[in-house]
């Protein structure tokens, strides 16, 4: 797999890579379904709202199991952008072409995409616990191991984010090298596999941030 390079800069500063590209096409595919999906919603659901109803559902009820319903409402919105751009920037690697060349590359496959999605979910998680209460977020520190706590929570955004980035960085490269020594066969086994391991690491990632949230607001 190539080393990532910038593609071109905008404004001088922001380096333009395959990921990058990658994630901006997501972001506008993603929001032209959620504006199609949502623009004639009907009593009596078609085939296809009854498809995105049901995976609405079956979230809502995997975040339910582990927050309450009341707080799988509440932060369902956050949780379920994460789950869905994580899914979608796991199955893109899927694409023809994709990772071949430098030109567009599964983000999730690039460390510093995965370590910005780790910062953006610890942001989250403090502010989440703050705004449920500053007295509990405070004492949830108050501990004479309160260095470990920190550097607990140091770790965690860290974790998901190598966790995340090492499993897809590693389906991309087994399915690179199976391709050189097997070209016909093998790789699109892997990627037969790859469906249902992607939608995994998504939920994993997912289902992991909800459970250190589920530490900051429980009482």
């Amino acid at each position: 797999m190539e080393k990532s390079e910038p593609l071109f800069r905008v404004f001088g500063l922001l380096d333009v890579t395959g990921e990058v590209i990658a994630m901006w096409v997501i972001i506008a595919i993603t929001a032209v379904l959620s504006f199609i999906f949502t623009r004639n919603l009907k009593e009596r659901p078609g085939k296809l709202q009854n498809i995105v109803e049901s995976g609405v559902e079956y979230l809502d009820n995997f975040l339910t199991d582990i927050l309450g319903k009341e707080n799988a409402r509440k932060y369902f919105f956050f949780l379920a952008s994460l789950f869905t751009f994580i899914m979608f920037a796991n199955y893109s690697g899927l694409l023809p072409g994709v990772g071949v060349t430098k030109y567009v590359k599964a983000p999730t496959s690039s460390l510093s995409v995965t370590l910005g999605l780790g910062v953006v979910t610890f942001v989250f998680l403090q502010v989440a616990g703050i705004k449920s209460g500053a007295k509990h977020y405070i004492k949830h520190f108050l501990t004479p191991i309160v260095p470990l706590l920190l550097l607990d929570e140091l770790i965690k955004p860290a974790s998901l984010a190598l966790r995340l980035f090492g499993n897809i960085f590693g389906e991309e490269n087994v399915i690179e090298n199976l391709y050189e020594l097997l070209p016909i066969g093998a790789p699109i086994i892997m990627m037969a596999l790859s469906l249902l391991f992607c939608l995994i690491q998504a939920m994993v990632y997912t289902m992991l941030t909800a459970s250190y949230l589920n530490e900051f607001i429980e009482e």
